[in-house]
């Protein structure tokens, strides 16, 4: 078939009415099967109920798109919208995700690499299908407005027939529709192509110059306290692993069936159980958790324009550091020295521009041998990161078949996705220990510690939920309950008078990622006015210097032992 060849005519009113007929029908079956389930009347009333909804959905469509059924303006905004909601829909029947702000967030944040992992030989085929080829169609078809006066008539008779129409549906609904709505908020986020251009629109609005705040500096008084006058001669590290996509449901350290943690079941380790992310997706939970606002009270925005933890213990005068195997450090890092992993200089980790985690290791040790202070860095994981699972393993760390071989889930059972997705775990697991392992061996330089905490977890098929980003309130547990790890060298722990027994009481108390940035100035004895002991959860955990030298003495003659 000759696209070129093809030429139609149509009035804008049946273009506008055909277009708004097909928009409803083929993109939006998530929206009424998730309407029919929510309201559960069967018999005539429900399908009258349904069949009210579709006229009143229909109506608002094609009356948005009469008003814009304008010459050299409507052609190009039906060939968009019948794009776009093609994409968008083919994303949410395949993963059943939302499409809100916060997914307009990760869109727009992501990088061409995670970017590139979603595409698909079904995703061009869907697309190219309902999509591309109507939009190639509205293009070959003329389209006539009238004279003038019948321009203006017709669009007042179809607004006054809409309105008309919408009134008698309210009437006879409300009371429905009112219920749907009030009570199930997140069901708008199902309509296409409502949702993405409402949340398109409030993500951007955010940048307007008067929606931006001044930027606002915390912890001005920020200093180091008295345990930093230690007498060692050794330069303190911490390092601090921002996992990727990690949930607790898959690790072994806390009773998941499946050995997913061999190596660091055998190290000297605090695992604390339940712990809380700030939000279900990268673009909110790393500002989040390095913010001091906590999950309730955080903005976006403000803790963009804002100091956070990285900042104020640079402000301490501890050099801070991070190095990036995601993409990026959504405005986390800004101020702080970053140091860039390339695949063309990591031959030994990287293949295809794609680098496995152990690079961290690699460029850990060169940041700790090319500095001479005191430093906090931060090592951001690739992770766990989906679809495409397997891409984030070396090939003797994929153990568990077989295992999903494609970014395409819908291809693969959900074993097959849950063996993928444990191999991340276990590679995971390497990396961890492996970063534990080199620190150890460098105790005799440097009094070391290492927290790991995930970002958020995922879904890998519960309730047929997949990957993550779903409102909060509406997400479960395997998308928010994540995995956080603790150790401490024994020097480190007699240096800042941490009784390492008392955090390992503490494993299975309620934490969250609200934690993070009290604790942090707690364990490294950061001292500001901004510091909240309840958050800390170092704060009950420190010992007086007599028994800190007691405790550190008993713990290096057990591990000689």
């Amino acid at each position: 078939m000759d696209i070129k060849r093809l030429q139609f005519r149509s009035t804008s009113w049946l273009i506008t009415l055909l277009v708004s007929t097909y928009l409803l029908t083929v993109f939006n079956g998530s929206f009424f099967d998730k309407v029919r389930e929510l309201h559960g009347i069967p018999g005539i009333d429900g399908w009258l109920y349904m069949a009210s909804l579709f006229v009143f959905l229909l109506v608002l469509f094609n009356l948005c798109l009469t008003l814009l059924a304008l010459p050299g303006l409507l052609k190009p905004t039906l060939i968009f919208l019948l794009v776009a909601s093609s994409v968008a829909c083919y994303f949410m029947d395949t993963y059943n995700i939302l499409i809100d702000k916060t997914m307009i967030q990760n869109t727009m944040e992501t990088d061409v690499k995670e970017s590139w992992e979603l595409l698909s030989v079904n995703l061009l085929a869907f697309v190219g299908m309902t999509g591309v080829i109507p939009a190639l169609l509205v293009w070959r078809t003329t389209i006539s407005y009238g004279s003038p006066l019948k321009f203006v008539f017709g669009k007042l008779l179809v607004g006054a027939v809409s309105i008309a129409a919408v009134g008698i549906v309210a009437l006879l609904f409300y009371q429905d529709y009112a219920s749907l709505f009030r009570n199930n908020r997140y069901v708008r986020d199902l309509i296409v192509p409502v949702n993405y251009i409402h949340s398109v629109n409030s993500y951007a609005k955010q940048f307007l110059p008067h929606n931006v705040p001044d930027f606002k500096t915390v912890g001005m008084d920020a200093q180091l306290g008295k345990s930093w006058n230690f007498t060692a001669d050794k330069k303190v590290v911490t390092v601090l692993v921002v996992g990727e996509t990690a949930r607790s449901a898959n690790f072994s350290l806390y009773d998941y069936a499946r050995e997913t943690n061999p190596k660091l079941k055998q190290q000297n380790i605090i695992a604390f159980d339940r712990v809380a992310s700030c939000g279900t997706s990268t673009a909110v939970s790393l500002p989040c958790m390095f913010s001091n606002s906590g999950r309730n009270d955080y903005n976006d925005i403000q803790a963009r324009n804002s100091d956070n933890l990285l900042d104020v213990l640079q402000r301490a005068g501890l050099e801070v550091v991070w190095i990036d195997n995601n993409s990026g450090c959504k405005g986390v890092c800004d101020r702080i020295e970053n140091i860039e992993i390339t695949a063309a200089d990591n031959p030994d980790f990287c293949e295809d521009g794609d680098c496995h985690d152990m690079v961290l290791l690699h460029m850990l040790e060169q940041a700790i041998e090319n500095s001479d202070r005191d430093t906090v860095i931060v090592m951001h994981q690739s992770g766990s990161h989906g679809p495409a699972y397997f891409l984030r393993t070396p090939e003797e760390f994929q153990t568990f078949k077989p295992f999903c071989h494609t970014n395409q889930l819908q291809e693969c059972s959900q074993q097959e996705i849950i063996n993928a997705y444990d191999n991340t775990i276990l590679y995971t697991d390497h990396v961890l220990s492996s970063v534990i392992n080199y620190l150890e061996s460098k105790q005799h330089l440097v009094d070391a510690s290492m927290l790991y905490v995930s970002d958020h977890g995922e879904s890998l098929g519960e309730n047929n939920l997949y990957l993550h980003g779903l409102p909060y309130l509406l997400a479960p547990e395997e998308q928010t309950h994540v995995p956080m790890v603790l150790w401490l060298g024994n020097d480190f722990a007699q240096r800042f008078s941490i009784d390492k027994g008392c955090l390992q009481g503490m494993e299975q108390d309620n934490l969250s990622h609200d934690n993070l940035f009290d604790s942090m100035l707690g364990m490294l004895d950061v001292k500001t006015a901004i510091y909240t002991k309840e958050n800390d959860i170092f704060s009950r955990c420190h010992l007086n210097t007599g028994d800190s030298i007691a405790m550190t003495q008993k713990q290096n003659e057990k591990d000689a032992q």
